[in-house]
């Protein structure tokens, strides 16, 4: 009886569901995540019966055949690059995507990463970098009698030094797009990094036809809807169990035909 094996791979595959459901419901107020989904796939058939085989001497075909399916797997999980929600928060070194793109960071290996989250800090040294201390790539150095900055929407750093009332542009602020941002590699820490599935990294400046514009004084949310996820786990939930319940009736069946006199 196949139906042992199949109910089973249901419940491994709802199983890696609810992994991800939880993964997002965890993430719900992380900066700039994005939340994912899990997409299952049917696995192979066994052909009893194959549909079109003649049926009589006259021609006549078999309409339908008799497929016997191995169960589901999971083929992969979808990461939804959709906009958050923009949280203000007054700081200045707070930036917010508003479009698409990431911010590239320079690894301590020397490789990059890129992420959303804008929630910059300044280095020892006065450089703009992440909260784990990755510089913003292009770099970005503050002065220290630095009493304000400023950031336009497209990317352009100024920052009033001293006294002075007239401001001294930094540097301008990039981002970086690809051809298949759902096929970048998520390294932890608000991070990913570029595959092959992505592409490689487009440079492109904020305010560019279809990029998208910063916004200074906001971070982005995460754009996980919660009660869609709740519903997901419900739904997740209740198929784990009917798979089970496969499982106790298949195991019933056998039992039945082995108690056979």
């Amino acid at each position: 009886m196949k139906a042992l094996g199949i109910a089973a791979t249901g419940m491994l595959a709802q199983q890696t569901n609810v992994d991800v459901i939880s993964n997002n419901i965890a993430n719900a107020n992380t900066t700039g995540f994005k939340s994912s989904r899990a997409a299952f796939q049917d696995l192979i058939y066994e052909t009893v019966r194959r549909e079109g085989a003649l049926t009589s001497e006259a021609g006549t075909a078999r309409p339908t055949g008799v497929d016997i399916g191995f169960g589901v797997e999971t083929a992969g999980t979808v990461r939804l690059n959709t906009q958050g929600g923009l949280l203000a928060t007054e700081n200045q070194l707070d930036l917010a995507i508003d479009g698409r793109g990431f911010f590239a960071v320079n690894l301590p290996d020397g490789g990059q990463a890129f992420t959303r989250d804008g929630a910059f800090q300044l280095s020892a040294e006065g450089q703009l970098v992440t909260l784990q201390g990755y510089e913003l790539d292009p770099g970005i150095v503050v002065p220290d009698n630095t009493t304000q900055i400023e950031v336009s929407e497209q990317g352009v750093v100024m920052a009033y030094v001293g006294g002075d009332p007239a401001p001294v542009e930094l540097g301008r602020i990039t981002m970086s797009t690809f051809t298949n941002a759902a096929g970048m590699r998520q390294l932890g820490g608000n991070l990913l990094e570029a595959t092959t599935a992505s592409g490689d990294a487009v440079p492109a400046n904020p305010g560019d036809e279809g990029i998208g514009i910063l916004r200074q004084g906001y971070l982005e949310n995460s754009n996980v809807n919660i009660i869609q996820q709740i519903t997901d786990l419900i739904s997740a939930q209740r198929a784990y169990e009917m798979n089970s319940k496969s499982l106790e009736t298949a195991d019933q069946m056998m039992t039945a035909a082995n108690q056979i006199k």
